[in-house]
């Protein structure tokens, strides 16, 4: 018992923390990040602060010294309070030599050896006097603490006396201030770890929340609840996918009405003609096994009623080789009109047997590319439809026109037509109109889609037009082609 037990908190652990989630994932991702960001903050404070400085500090002293060089030659009177705050503000040794005297201005903070200063300002003018440019500059280090400092001559002219302008500037960060800075990145460091924390908290919950409902309802619908409802608010991707899955949810469940409804008419469909195939069976075996007329007739049913199972048997395995992509298409150039005209003299003995009136109306011979007898296949369902929806008015027109590169078949009934709201699904599988439960039209509901899967097949473009009360128009359209030759149609029949 204890050693179950041990194993569901073990499952229900691995549970709880799931690497893989994008909760988890988005989570870890900002936290590395802000630990990433953190060492290279003290990654830059401990190893380039220095020479960061170092660098700032001498572009920085450089742009001083063009200061007092403008201020010396423009206001000499001014010079020496602007040179006393440049020096304090800065922290640095100003010194100019004129011709007259020598002035110091010193803002170093840090007791200094003024010799030491004395020096290098002294080392630094004789580097300018040999400089073509007429500035001399030269960093150097402390032997003691390898500390540095930037030392900068150049010359300023006033009056027509020549006078030198010396800086010396400390290289290094003052300790007070690294100390400061410091504690700062202490503070900025922490304040980083728990900002990102909590971004990151939110941002994966925000992330993870609308596919966590998206989850939710597609496990409910994969247990068969088609009332689910798919809710991805919050960003552009999911409502996507949420919208996507609507329309699946409502795809499937169209498709499980009418699979329950071609079980149930294929059901009573297959039970008729089995019960008259059993009864004239046992009617022959009975009464009339003697009787070679009347045992014909009823073998006759017998026949008819298999011939109506295999129709049955038939369009299911279409529908099925049209689904898989499993079907042998056999092409050909052929002429279209002239494979209408034999569709249309099919029909003859059942206009002239049970009164229906149909016109034939041809245009020019269209040669298309394409499997005849699919093709065929196709305008027959399209007349055989029309004659079990035209009802009391039996008048059917087969129209074929052709225009540039198009020839079009129409087949036009002047029946019941089809409801505006059930248009869009004439071509779906399973699917058969409300008027065959009004009418008791016999049907699979099959006949259309395997149409459908035909047409895609040849890429023909199809359609139907109807108006309920007055009729439907199915049509499709296919590209023409130029006759083949006598040569071309004599090489392909041998």
């Amino acid at each position: 018992m204890a050693d179950h037990t041990g194993k569901s908190a073990a499952r229900r652990a691995s549970k709880r923390i799931d690497t893989s989630s994008i909760k988890t994932t988005t989570l870890l991702s900002f936290v590395i990040f802000a630990l990433f960001l953190v060492m290279v903050l003290w990654g830059l404070s401990n190893f380039f602060l220095s020479s960061f400085y170092e660098r700032a500090r001498s572009q920085e002293v450089i742009r001083t010294a063009e200061t007092l060089e403008t201020q010396f030659s423009q206001n000499r009177s001014s010079f020496g309070a602007v040179a006393m705050q440049t020096a304090g503000t800065n922290n640095i040794y100003i010194r100019i030599d004129t011709v007259d005297e020598s002035l110091v201005f010193d803002g170093t903070r840090e007791a200094q050896d003024s010799d030491a200063f004395e020096v290098d300002a002294d080392r630094i003018k004789a580097k300018l006097a040999s400089s073509a440019t007429g500035i001399a500059s030269e960093t150097r280090h402390d032997s003691s603490d390898m500390r540095a400092r930037l030392i900068y001559a150049s010359y300023l002219t006033s009056g027509g006396s020549d006078s030198i302008l010396c800086i010396i500037a400390p290289l290094y960060p003052d300790p007070v201030t690294v100390r400061i800075l410091r504690d700062m990145l202490i503070y900025i460091s922490f304040i980083v770890l728990v900002v990102a924390l909590l971004l990151a908290f939110a941002l994966s919950v925000r992330l993870s929340a609308p596919i966590e409902k998206l989850t939710r309802s597609a496990t409910e619908l994969s247990k068969g609840n088609h009332d689910v409802y798919f809710d991805g608010a919050g960003f552009t991707e999911t409502k996507e996918l949420a919208r996507a899955l609507n329309k699946a949810s409502y795809e499937m469940e169209k498709t499980d009405f009418y699979q329950r409804e071609i079980i149930a008419n294929v059901s009573h469909d297959l039970k008729t003609p089995l019960t008259m195939i059993r009864s004239y069976a046992e009617k022959i075996i009975d009464i009339t096994g003697d009787n070679p007329e009347k045992r014909n007739a009823d073998l006759n049913v017998i026949i008819s009623e298999t011939e109506h199972l295999n129709k049955l048997v038939t369009d299911m395995l279409s529908v099925s080789n049209l689904q898989s992509n499993n079907i042998e298409m056999h092409m050909e150039t052929f002429d279209l009109v002239k494979a209408a005209k034999s569709v249309y003299e099919s029909f003859l003995a059942l206009a002239s047997s049970e009164g229906f009136e149909i016109h034939f109306h041809p245009c020019k011979p269209a040669y298309v590319v394409g499997d005849r007898t699919r093709m065929t296949q196709v305008m027959t369902n399209f007349v055989s439809n029309a004659v079990k929806y035209s009802g009391d008015n039996k008048f059917i027109d087969i129209r074929l026109s052709k225009s540039s590169k198009k020839v079009t078949f129409h087949c036009i009934d002047h029946g019941m037509g089809i409801p505006s709201e059930e248009i869009g699904h004439v071509w779906d599988k399973y699917y058969r109109t409300s008027a065959n439960h009004e009418r008791g039209i016999e049907g699979t509901g099959l006949g259309l889609a395997i149409v459908k899967g035909i047409l895609n097949l040849h890429g023909a473009r199809y359609g139907v037009e109807s108006e309920e009360g007055k009729g439907s128009d199915f049509w499709f359209e296919m590209d023409t082609v130029r006759k083949p030759s006598a040569e071309e149609a004599e090489k392909k029949d041998g």
